[in-house]
């Protein structure tokens, strides 16, 4: 009888942004416990401390221009008010992150670190062209892994991408995947998983927790490996959950604590450069 994992192992693909050796530590929002988040200033502190994985969010404005920022809406972070996807650039520009940082272009994020691979999160259905084609102009396809919360803007943005002889853009599993992969888990079966492997999905990216329970399990790991996918938690901020992540195999870790998790990774000889 032929395994899923044999089925995987026959439409797995290779993907140039999980190429790393050892467990890959992610800037989440470019480290947002050292400056405001989803900045320049944050990014760029980041790649000083070693980072070459950064985690961000997309939003696309009235006029199509995609910037890396996490909210629908200007509230919350920054000395402006109102809804992305309503304004034009030119008026989103003007906003300052914390009061001092400008939003970033997402086209801005990816020429200012070439070196960097970057994860991004489709926020709303309105980015779905303007991001695609921004990564046509910057042609990163290949330093790209796209998520989101939403299983049908992963599937729209899927239908997007572009299709290579050798490799495939990274993209992680959908809410729908995730609770698939967490059935199998518990013994529930792997066919979705299977579709979804072959569609192009690489890795799953999930909490760590919810609530006091642990999401990321040692079966939970166990089954994603076996149908080929990497697993990614986040946001992990303490020592001890990293260390506990760590143990049980996860291929990365996004946090809000760059030093934190260097520190630990440093510690177990799986920092990936000089600490």
């Amino acid at each position: 009888m032929t395994s899923p994992s044999d089925i995987i192992g026959r439409v797995r693909r290779s993907y140039e942004f999980l190429d790393h050796p050892g467990p890959i530590p992610f800037a989440h929002r470019g480290g947002a416990g050292g400056r405001p988040e989803n900045s320049m200033a944050a990014f760029q502190r980041a790649v000083d401390l070693g980072y070459r994985y950064l985690e961000t969010d997309a939003h696309a404005t009235a006029d199509g221009v995609v910037v890396a920022f996490h909210d629908r809406t200007l509230d919350r972070v920054t000395d402006r008010r109102g809804v992305i996807a309503e304004l034009p650039y030119a008026e989103v520009a003007k906003a300052r992150i914390g009061g001092s940082e400008p939003i970033p272009r997402l086209e801005e994020l990816l020429s200012s670190f070439p070196d960097a691979r970057v994860n991004i999160d489709l926020k709303d259905a309105p980015v779905i062209g303007p991001l695609s084609a921004a990564l046509h102009r910057a042609k990163a396809w290949d330093r790209v892994c796209l998520t989101s919360f939403s299983t049908r803007r992963l599937a729209q943005m899927r239908a997007r991408l572009p299709l290579f002889t050798d490799r495939d853009v990274c993209t992680a599993l959908g809410p729908r995947g995730v609770m698939a992969l967490r059935a199998k888990s518990y013994g529930g079966p792997a066919a979705k998983l299977i579709r979804l492997a072959a569609t192009g999905v690489a890795c799953a990216q999930v909490p760590y927790g919810l609530g006091p329970l642990p999401f990321v399990t040692e079966a939970f790991v166990a089954r994603a490996h076996e149908l080929g996918l990497q697993v990614h938690a986040w946001t992990v901020n303490e020592p001890a959950d990293m260390r506990r992540l760590l143990d049980l195999g996860v291929d990365g870790i996004m946090t809000d604590d760059l030093l934190a998790l260097r520190d630990v990774m440093s510690s177990r000889g799986q920092w990936p450069g000089p600490s």
